[in-house]
């Protein structure tokens, strides 16, 4: 017998995927502070991926607060990783 899936079902589905979006971006911007190579681009694509699955989901809009808070340190990040690398190739030359 199978179980029918219920609003409380698809609920908790919700918050675990909600969960799961917010800890691959904190995971990338430890990698990129831990300055592991790719972690800008992974950061960013993160980002990317929890915009795009938020704004396609009406329920979405409770992590949308969050995902505006973060999303400007994240970028900060990035580009002082970005600018670092940068500097760091003009050195070696």
């Amino acid at each position: 017998m199978t179980r029918r899936r219920t609003s409380r079902d698809s609920a908790n589905a919700r918050r675990s995927h909600d969960e799961r979006l917010k800890d691959e971006v904190y995971r990338q911007m430890f990698r990129l502070e831990a300055q592991r190579p790719g972690a800008e681009r992974d950061l960013a694509i993160a980002l990317l991926r929890a915009w795009m699955v938020l704004c396609r989901e009406p329920q979405g809009a409770n992590e949308k607060p969050w995902l505006k808070k973060i999303s400007p340190i994240c970028l900060q990040m990035i580009e002082s990783a970005l600018k670092a690398d940068h500097a760091a190739v003009h050195c070696a030359k």
